[in-house]
Formats: structure tokens, sequence, C-alpha cells
């Protein structure tokens, strides 16, 4: 039988069969070495796989199939491996906010030259647009039109306000989505806003850390409408970016690839190199600081995961 991860526990995989869309609950059957792959779950959500039932009646997993994409980080648990969040989907939703909790530009940098690499499209959502003064409200403008000028798809949204929530909705439709953040920015929030039978679970955000609390423990697929999928995830602290060397790194910044050949030297990492048509496009504008600075310090393998 043929069927696709909807939750990943740890042990057991719950599978959304493909004909009936029954769900059962299956075992990995031994272990599961994935070419190229060094991850610490051979598994995701939106994975398509090969299942039966065994001599005892339990269901396993027998293979794996071809992944069109997946979205992935550096473990922070298990060094030298990578932690699959999820896979096979048409889109990374991902939730910013200036306060309660601060998502810093690093971290969605990253999140996007991950999408980048895989070429998976992006649409940011800036959220909890109730709470901020008119200065932080012009600071947010700003970085949205850094981002749109890059070419993301970029929306505001208050579930408290219900702000910008049936253009969120028309996005999602007939997609499968995965949506990501710092725990507390709002995801959990802001999807049952929009779809209201989810029921997903939310918590308040300490004022005095403003810091989110985990709700979500694991990944978890939920089913909109027979083409409309919301991948859920655990708030994401650090965001590690994995699989991508010094010299392409540069290639997942939409703003930088535009010049890839206008530096005298082709592998120009654009830090000292004369004659960078990079660092002259941030000397006049063309490029914005801040994504400059997100570039070194994912170069340079500066702690900026956060």
């Amino acid at each position: 039988m043929k069927g696709r991860v909807v939750k990943s526990t740890g042990s057991w995989y719950e599978i959304r069969e493909e004909e009936d869309g029954y769900r059962i609950k299956a075992r990995l059957r031994g272990l599961f070495k994935i070419a190229g792959l060094k991850v610490t779950n051979p598994i995701a959500v939106g994975d398509w796989v090969h299942f039966k039932k065994n001599s005892t009646g339990e269901y396993e997993i027998m293979d794996i199939l071809n992944r069109e994409n997946y979205f992935i980080r550096k473990s922070t648990h298990k060094t030298a491996h990578d932690h699959l969040i999820a896979t096979n989907i048409d889109q990374v939703l991902v939730l910013f906010t200036l306060k309660m909790p601060r998502t810093s530009i690093g971290f969605l940098d990253r999140a996007l030259v991950t999408a980048e690499a895989y070429r998976i499209p992006v649409i940011i959502v800036f959220n909890k647009t109730d709470i901020y003064t008119r200065e932080q409200k012009k600071e947010l403008q700003h970085f949205a039109e850094v981002y749109k000028k890059v070419g993301y798809d970029c929306l505001f949204a208050s579930s408290k306000l219900d702000e910008g929530l049936d253009v969120v909705k028309t996005k999602l439709k007939g997609k499968t989505t995965l949506v990501i953040g710092h725990s507390g920015a709002g995801k959990s929030t802001l999807m049952n806003k929009i779809f209201p039978g989810l029921n997903l679970k939310t918590s308040e955000v300490s004022a005095f850390a403003q810091k989110g609390v985990h709700t979500t423990t694991f990944a978890e697929m939920f089913e909109i409408d027979e083409e409309t999928f919301i991948i859920d995830t655990p708030g994401i602290k650090e965001l590690g970016i994995s699989e991508i060397g010094e010299e392409e790194l540069s290639h997942y910044f939409p703003e930088m690839r535009a010049l890839m050949g206008k530096c005298r030297f082709h592998n120009c990492r654009h830090l000292n190199e004369p004659d960078c048509a990079v660092r002259k496009a941030v000397e006049e504008g063309q490029i914005s600081d801040f994504r400059m600075q997100s570039y070194y310090s994912m170069l340079l393998g500066e702690d900026n995961r956060k």
C-alpha cells in the first residue's frame, strides 16, 4: 500500500493511505539510510511511503519514495547530522514578529536560503501587527519593502484584528504548506483563525522573557480539504543551514544571484576581492546592508542561527 506520512513521533509514524484517506500507525522496517543524507530522522512528514501489514498485524514501512524536495536544518542535538523538517512541499510560510518574541533577520534569511536551495517558494507573514508601535511598524514596512524587491511574497497579519487572514488563506489554498517560526510567533493562533476546525494548541508568550512555549511537540500535517494541507511544526529556535557550500551560498540570495558573472573572479566570495559587483551593489544601495550581513554570518560560520 502507498501513503503519506502525516505525523512522526520518533518510533511510530502516522500514515494517510492514498486511496481511501484513512490513517494507520506504522513502524520502520529495520534501519533506513538515505543516500547522501546524514540525518537524525530517515522519514519526515510529507514523505510518500510503501507499507504493509506484517505477520503480527502491525504495519511496517517498507520503502520511502523519491522526494521532490525537502526542508532541512542542522540537528541541534547530534553533531554532524541534519534534521528533516518536512518533505514534498509546495511552499513555506515563515512567520516574522518584531516582538513577543522578536524574530532575528538571521533566522528569516536562513529560512529563505534553505528554501531557495531546494527551489521552494516562500511567503513571509509579518505577524502580530496589532502590538507594534508606530516606529516598529515603519521598521516592519522597511523589511517588507526589501524582501518584496528581492522577489518574496510579503503579507501582514493580525489574528486579533482579523487583518490579512483572507489573503493568507487564499495563498494556502490548493497547496501543501510548511509553516515555521519561533515559538510564540503565532503560528497555531493564525492557523486556527484561518481554519477554525484545526484546533491547534496555543500558549501565551512570556511578557518578561518575550519567548514562547513549545505547544507543538512533533511536526504534523493537517488536511484542510482534498488539495490543501498545512504542516504545523514545533517552534524553531535555531535554523542552521545545511548542505550548502561557500561558493554556492550567494546563489541563494536572489539579489546576488542576479549579479553572477559580474565580479572579476568567478569564485568571488564578496569579502575583500577587487572589482566585486556585489559589494559595489551594497555601496550603491541596491542590496540591503542587513541582507549582506546575513550572508557574511552564514559564510563565515558565525553563530547567528537564532
